[in-house]
């Protein structure tokens, strides 16, 4: 295959990963959405809806493996196609916390709900701004971003501390309140985890341009 021809088949890629990654960070604010709505159907359709990037996934990953295999890429461009197997299995899995908080809001039910949790939808829309810049540092090779993102993980830990706490000073005043204190930790938890992932996609930058891979500082 000819320079060019390669090159447009590693924009192809780049551009379908471009989509899953859109989708992801969607479904992830779309999912505390539903949640606070307590959206029952819609949590439903979520659901449903991750097994479409599922297959994205899948499909992609297959058609990288092929373009390993059939053009033999060197240097740069093996290192793009191997940290792209590496990113969409971290979109996906980012898929897999938003289809869980989905879950969360079916296990809630139309139960009275707790007060409002405003660190949550805060986390989710960092979560997915991160997710956002992330996936555009890897198509533009902007290694100084992917440095500088992780950093802001600090921030998403803190508003999952003040959840964890908040929670607990509220089951301890209504025990009764217990069994949705849970739920909500554990959609505050797939959101702490899917920014974790989002570094991971940050490293895989780094690894893309300077061919080093190294854990990143989060700051913490």
């Amino acid at each position: 295959m000819t320079r060019t021809a390669l090159d447009r088949e590693l924009q192809s890629l780049q551009d379908e990963m471009t989509i899953l990654g859109s989708k992801v960070s969607n479904a992830l604010e779309e999912s505390v959405e539903i949640l606070r709505r307590q959206d029952l159907e819609a949590a439903r359709r979520l659901i449903d809806a991750d097994g479409e990037i599922d297959e994205r996934r899948y499909a992609l990953e297959s058609e990288i493996l092929v373009t390993i295999a059939r053009q033999q890429p060197m240097a740069t461009d093996l290192r793009t196609l191997a940290a792209m197997l590496e990113i969409i299995a971290d979109l996906e899995r980012i898929g897999d916390y938003a289809e869980g908080i989905a879950k969360i809001t079916l296990l809630l039910g139309n139960e009275e709900k707790i007060p409002p949790m405003p660190q949550i939808p805060t986390m989710a829309a960092k979560a997915a701004a991160m997710l956002d810049r992330a996936l555009d540092a890897f198509l533009r090779g902007d290694v100084e971003t992917a440095r500088a993102i992780p950093r802001e993980d600090d921030e998403v830990d803190l508003l999952y501390n003040q959840v964890n706490h908040a929670l607990l000073e509220m089951t301890l005043a209504n025990p009764r309140m217990m069994e949705q204190a849970n739920c909500l930790v554990w959609a505050a938890h797939n959101l702490e985890r899917s920014a974790d992932r989002v570094t991971n996609i940050c490293e895989r930058v780094v690894f893309t341009v300077t061919g080093d891979m190294q854990e990143l500082d989060t700051g913490s």
